[in-house]
């Protein structure tokens, strides 16, 4: 149970393996209400039919984000790759997707790859700014949608692979080309992966998903 803003529930389910998660809203009104659906007072009901397992609940497609040394990072709304300090990163990008591989080297702010959950926040006002780029997920979807920030174009870097979406099976590969490159997920900057020059980062629908409980 995770009592809170909607972004509890979001950084409780990265540490979950499957379990039903009821969203408690203790401040309705102030709240989006996305993830934090039930009020206070709707529990004693709700409770015996979560144990029973008889509860509503939708599966929330979550984003994976690994590096070639083992280590992970699983987020609900979105993963960030870039300079930790925001500033120009630079990395070259593989897009595999049904079977394809499209590479492009980049400079740029970074990029962020969002579920259907997270379609609503960093990643909507990405797209806002894109017009003919892919629509985001939906929230129960199996897919993932992906942005390139302020691509810089240069005698070695392009901006042609900028935006896209990533469905079962599809990911992208990141290999840094400068220092100072992290990956963190729903926007928790210190629990953070840092890349070394020359590593690779793989970006890709999470294989556990976050069980929301329905009202």
């Amino acid at each position: 149970m995770a009592v809170g803003p909607d972004g509890l529930v979001a950084n409780v389910a990265k540490y979950l393996s499957g379990q039903p998660v009821i969203g408690v809203d203790p401040e309705p009104g102030r709240n989006a209400g996305v993830l934090v659906r039930h009020r206070a007072g709707s529990l004693a009901a709700l409770l015996p039919a979560v144990v029973a397992g008889v509860a509503r609940t939708v599966a929330r497609t979550m984003v994976r984000t690994s590096l070639d040394d083992g280590q992970e990072l699983v987020g609900l709304n979105e993963v960030y790759v870039g300079h930790a300090s925001h500033q120009s990163a630079r990395y070259l990008l593989s897009v595999c997707e049904s079977g394809r591989t499209r590479r492009e080297r980049h400079s740029s702010s970074g990029v962020v790859v969002g579920s259907g959950t997270g379609a609503t926040g960093w990643c909507a006002s990405i797209a806002r700014d894109r017009p003919g780029a892919p629509p985001p997920p939906a929230p129960e979807e199996a897919a993932l949608g992906w942005f390139v920030r302020e691509a810089w174009p240069s005698p070695v870097t392009g901006v042609d692979l900028t935006a896209g979406r990533l469905a079962a099976g599809d990911r992208l590969d990141l290999v840094a080309e400068s220092d100072g490159l992290v990956a963190f997920a729903d926007g928790l900057e210190t629990d953070r992966l840092t890349l070394d020059w020359g590593q690779r980062l793989t970006v890709s629908i999470a294989p556990t998903h976050l069980t929301l409980v329905s009202p």
